[in-house]
C-alpha cells in the first residue's frame, strides 16, 4: 500500500511539474479577450444591464473604459471583470502634482476597489501621436506621480500604470525587423516611459490596426486570409498577417532601446461591419474573419515571427456600435453588439445559452452569416481541398492556419500525418484542423474557393485528418 501511494505521488508529481513546464513554454501575459466599453451613443443600455450580459452571455472577463465613469465601475462591481480606467488626456498635466494624483485616486478608483476589479490605470490615449509638447513633457513624470499615489493607498500591487500608443511612435515598421521609435521621442519619452513600465511590472500599450494600414492588395493580409505573405530580408521570417508584422515592428523599436523584455498588451484592435463606398473591407462578413481570426491568433500561444510561443492580452473595439461619433461612417460601426446587446456578428464570444436565445438577424444591417445556420447534415464532416485547387493557393492555406497558432505538428518532418508529402495532402490536414476548430458553417471551409465539405474521412483513403 506503501509503495502504491509513493508511486502514485511520484505521478502526481510528475504531472503537475510538466504541466508548468508546458505553461513556462508560452510567455506574455495572458492571452485573453477583452472589450473596449466606449459610450459616445445617445442609446445605449444603462452600465448593470451591460455588465450583466458580459458576465452571463459572453466569455468576455476584461474591459476597458475610456474615462473612470463611476456609474459603469457599480456596474462592474462583485462580477470579478477587469476593468482599466482611463485618464483623460487634458487632466495628464495635473497629474505631475502628487497632491492632485493622490485626490484623484481618492476621488475615482478607492470608492470601487475591492468591489470592483480595477487592475488598470491608463494615462491618456495616443498622447504622443496629438504632438502636443505639454502633453507629452507630462506623460512620464504623470505615470510616476500616479504610481506614488497609488502606492500611498496600498493599491500599487493591484493596480498597474500604462499608457497606449498609436503605430504613429515608429518611424520605420517595414520589414518588422527595422521598427524603431521615433528620433527624439525614442530617448527622451519612450526610454524613461519603458524604464518606469520594467521598474513597476506592467506592459507597453499599443493600437495595431490592421484596417487602417490596408490596401485592395492587402486586404487578405490584413484579415489572416490566405496569402503569399511578406518576407522579411534581415530577419528571413515570413509573416502571413499584418498584426504580426505590425506588433513585431513595435517589438524591434523596443529592442532597440533595451526592452525586449516587456510584455506587450494590444490595447484596441478592431474592424468596422460597415462603412463608406471609398473603404476597403467594411462589411460584417469581414469584421467577423478579422475579429474572429484576431482572437483565435493572440490566444492560441504561436506568438509572431519575433515573439514566438506567447499570447496577448488583447481588447477588442469595440462593444457597442456608438452613434454619437465623429468621421466616417466606419467610425460609428466598429461594435460587435447593437445596443440592444444582439451581435452584429458571431466570432464566438457568446456562452451556448446566450446564442441559442438570440434571434436571427433582428434588425436589417450586414451579417457575416446567420447567427444558427442549419446544419448540412447530422453526421460527421470534414474539410477537404477541391479536386481542381492549385495547389500555390493550397500552400497559402496551409501557411495560414499554422500561422494562426493551429496545431500542425501532425504535418511536419516525422509527424503522424506528414506522409504522403504532398501539398495537397498536408492541405487536407490544416484546412481541416482549422473547419474543426470552428462553428462548422459553409463559409469555414471556403478558403477562397479552394476548400468543400464531405461526409467521406478523407483518412480513409488519404492520410491522417484531424477530427
Amino acid at each position: 500500500m506503501a509503495k502504491e501511494f509513493i508511486s502514485l505521488s511520484s505521478s502526481i508529481l510528475v504531472t503537475v511539474i510538466s504541466f508548468f513546464l508546458a505553461s513556462a513554454l508560452v510567455r506574455g501575459v495572458e492571452g485573453t479577450i477583452g472589450v473596449n466599453y466606449g459610450t459616445v451613443a445617445n442609446d445605449l443600455p444603462p452600465p448593470p444591464q451591460v455588465a450583466h450580459f458580459l458576465l452571463e452571455s459572453t466569455v468576455i472577463n476584461r474591459v476597458r473604459l475610456f474615462d473612470a465613469n463611476p456609474d459603469i465601475l457599480k456596474a462592474f462591481a462583485h462580477t470579478g471583470i477587469a476593468v482599466t480606467v482611463t485618464v483623460p488626456n487634458d487632466q495628464i498635466p495635473r497629474l505631475t502634482k502628487l497632491n492632485f494624483a493622490q485626490q484623484w485616486v481618492e476621488d475615482n478608483i478607492q470608492p470601487h476597489t475591492p468591489a470592483t476589479n480595477i487592475v488598470r490605470i491608463l494615462l491618456g490615449n495616443e498622447v504622443i501621436s496629438t504632438a502636443n509638447k505639454l502633453l507629452i513633457g507630462s506623460l512620464v513624470p504623470a505615470m510616476q506621480t500616479l504610481h506614488t499615489a497609488l502606492v500611498a493607498a496600498s493599491l500599487d500591487r493591484r493596480i498597474q500604470v500604462s499608457t497606449p500608443h498609436s503605430l504613429g511612435i515608429l518611424s520605420d515598421s517595414s520589414p518588422p525587423s527595422t521598427g524603431k521609435f521615433r528620433q527624439g521621442y525614442d530617448t527622451h519619452v519612450l526610454r524613461p516611459l519603458l524604464s518606469f513600465l520594467r521598474a513597476t511590472n506592467s506592459p507597453f500599450m499599443v493600437n495595431p490596426y490592421p484596417f487602417f494600414g490596408c490596401s485592395p492588395d492587402t486586404l487578405d493580409y490584413a484579415l489572416f486570409r490566405p496569402n503569399a505573405g511578406v518576407f522579411d530580408e534581415n530577419t528571413k521570417l515570413l509573416y502571413t498577417n499584418m498584426l504580426d508584422a505590425q506588433l513585431d515592428a513595435v517589438f524591434s523599436a523596443m529592442k532597440l532601446l533595451g526592452f525586449n523584455d516587456l510584455e506587450i498588451v494590444i490595447a484596441e484592435t478592431g474592424w468596422p461591419s460597415l462603412g463608406d463606398s471609398t473603404q476597403v473591407g467594411v462589411d460584417a462578413k469581414s469584421a467577423a474573419e478579422y475579429n474572429g481570426n484576431l482572437r483565435r491568433h493572440v490566444t492560441s500561444g504561436a506568438g509572431t515571427p519575433l515573439m514566438p510561443n506567447r499570447t496577448f492580452e488583447t481588447y477588442i473595439f469595440a462593444l457597442f456600435n456608438e452613434d454619437l461619433k465623429p468621421g466616417p461612417t466606419s467610425e460609428r460601426n466598429f461594435g460587435l453588439f447593437r445596443p440592444d446587446m444582439t451581435p452584429v456578428y458571431d466570432i464566438g464570444i457568446l456562452r451556448p445559452t446566450a446564442r441559442s436565445s438570440i434571434p436571427n438577424n433582428p434588425t436589417p444591417v450586414p451579417t457575416a452569416a446567420p447567427l444558427n445556420p442549419a446544419p448540412r447534415s447530422k453526421g460527421k464532416q470534414w474539410c477537404h481541398p477541391k479536386t481542381d485547387a492549385d495547389e500555390n493557393a493550397l500552400q497559402r492555406n496551409i501557411d495560414y492556419v499554422c500561422g494562426l497558432g493551429l496545431d500542425c505538428g501532425p504535418i511536419q518532418e516525422d509527424g503522424a500525418c506528414f506522409l504522403p508529402n504532398t501539398v495537397r495532402a498536408h492541405a487536407a490536414f490544416a484546412m481541416n484542423v482549422y473547419y474543426q476548430s470552428t462553428e462548422k458553417n459553409e463559409y469555414d471551409c471556403d478558403f477562397e474557393q479552394t476548400g468543400a465539405i464531405t461526409d467521406v474521412d478523407p483518412s480513409n483513403y488519404d492520410h491522417h485528418t484531424s477530427s
